[in-house]
């Protein structure tokens, strides 16, 4: 006896949903099962509330009081709908809110930046004391403040952290792109956006940021706000931080909450000579036409690649990262709280004050600690003589000068124990490869454009030279680094 054709189709509908469901189940449990052993083979903290889904996060601070009194001012003052102002909201939340995926940061992720990483740089990772990290109690809320040197310090940190802990980053909108926008927040990373005032908007970072940190996520900020043009370290900026800080104000959370100061340094920052770009764009020069822009990356990629095929690539030197000791909040609230008022009973503009003298405490520290990789090194020394050539003699006397200065001031030298011979062949290695340094007979010439990038790397550690450090700044040949952050 045959079967109707509608049965035929619903029995083959049926075995296909079965199959589907099937499928769909297996994976998500290797997806699982292959995230959980990538954790496990680091053995780093994962915050659980990581974990927690986007749709939970968001229903949260949609029933949030100060959102929900956010939404009724804006209401009121822009002559808008609450409907339409909690629309809004709404947007923001699902531009800001990541969605955290263990498969993603330690299996993809690691792989990925462990593999660009080994292309262009040599990572060195160090801590001023590894000891303090761990005697850190479990319940910690734990903020690390960076320097900003280049795009790559949020793959470098997280690389050099990887075993550590996993951190959510603070990322500015140039991330906000296919596919970036996808990786940064399958990897826990929430965008803010840079320059945008309203206040609506201020209020829903705030409260998000508030909601992790009460709930002991692990977060990364640069207080600098975006990338150094000129090489020193910008003035801090205190937004993200002290949303941070406020949840101190809660009972249970003062305790808690460290903030651990980490430094970042290369002896290439991809980006140098675009910044250096903006920089003189800054002091009145012309700004370069898009497609400029685009022929230098196109010429970029494809000089790179063809290096790679003919194999004459060469790694771009040292990328280090040096991670500072816990700094604990609760001393430096009661020593507010014994100058006047606590913290959170200040006006904001004093709030602020107070939160800007501590921050730019933290960025001292930073500054301490910079790591001094061989071509900032080699820079700093070029930067002494009123000169444009340099004899190769005198030029290795002043690196073991300022090497001594530095490591007598407490530096974070690399490879101290290397000759300076070897330490100049290896920066000078990336300087003739750059075309900012030549050889001429017995010693060295800065051609033309190259002092600029001179000045540059060595700005990075001028504020550790000692006496040398008015020689170093003296040749500057880079305008004040006033831009706002990206």
């Amino acid at each position: 006896m045959e079967l109707p054709v509608v049965e035929i189709l619903l029995a083959a509908a049926l075995i296909a949903v079965a199959i589907v469901v099937g499928v769909g189940w297996y994976a998500r449990r290797w997806v699982r099962r292959t995230a959980r052993r990538a954790h496990r083979r680091f053995g780093a903290r994962i915050d659980r509330f990581k974990l927690t889904g986007k749709r939970y996060i968001t229903e949260a601070l949609l029933n949030d009081p100060d959102v929900a009194e956010a939404v009724r001012v804006h209401a009121a003052e822009h002559g808008m709908s609450e409907r339409d102002v909690w629309a809004r909201v709404r947007v923001y939340l699902t531009e800001i809110i990541p969605a955290f995926s263990l498969l993603m940061y330690y299996q993809f992720g690691y792989a990925l930046s462990k593999a660009l990483l080994g292309m262009f740089y040599k990572v060195s990772v160090d801590y001023v004391r590894r000891a303090s990290i761990e005697e850190l109690p479990r319940e910690s809320i734990v903020v690390y403040l960076m320097n900003h040197r280049s795009n790559a310090d949020f793959v470098v940190a997280s690389y050099a952290l990887a075993g550590e802990v996993a951190i959510s980053y603070a990322v500015g909108e140039w991330a906000r792109v296919f596919p970036l926008e996808y990786l940064f927040k399958s990897f826990g990373s929430y965008f803010v956006r840079r320059r945008y005032r309203e206040p609506l908007y201020h209020r829903v970072l705030e409260r998000y940021v508030q909601l992790i940190t009460r709930n002991g996520v692990t977060q990364g900020i640069f207080p600098e706000g975006g990338l150094t043009r000129d090489g020193r370290l910008r003035p801090a900026k205190v937004g993200l931080l002290d949303y941070v800080l406020g949840v101190a104000r809660e009972p249970g959370f003062a305790e808690r909450i460290y903030v651990i100061p980490v430094a970042v340094n290369y002896d290439r920052v991809l980006e140098d000579r675009t910044l250096l770009r903006e920089l003189r764009t800054s002091d009145g020069e012309a700004r370069s036409g898009r497609l400029s822009q685009l022929s230098e990356v196109l010429h970029y990629a494809w000089w790179n690649a063809a290096r790679v095929l003919a194999g004459r690539w060469k790694r771009y030197g040292r990328a280090a990262v040096v991670i500072g000791e816990p700094i604990a909040v609760l001393p430096w609230l009661e020593e507010v709280e014994r100058g006047g008022p606590s913290l959170f009973n200040r006006p904001r503009s004093e709030r602020l004050a107070a939160v800007q003298e501590f921050c730019d405490q933290v960025m001292g520290r930073i500054g301490e600690i910079i790591p001094v990789t061989p071509v900032p090194l080699a820079c700093a020394a070029l930067q002494t003589f009123d000169a444009e050539f340099v004899p190769r003699v005198r030029l290795l006397e002043r690196m073991a000068e300022l090497r001594d200065a530095l490591e007598a001031r407490g530096a974070r030298v690399l490879r101290a124990d290397l000759a300076v011979e070897d330490t100049w062949e290896r920066a000078y290695r990336m300087l003739r490869m750059r075309r900012v340094v030549a050889r001429a007979g017995e010693g060295y010439v800065i051609l033309p454009k190259g002092r600029e990038l001179v000045s540059y790397y060595a700005n990075s550690i001028s504020h550790l030279c000692g006496e040398f450090e008015g020689a170093v700044r003296a040749r500057d040949a880079l305008p004040v680094d006033g831009l706002v952050g990206m």
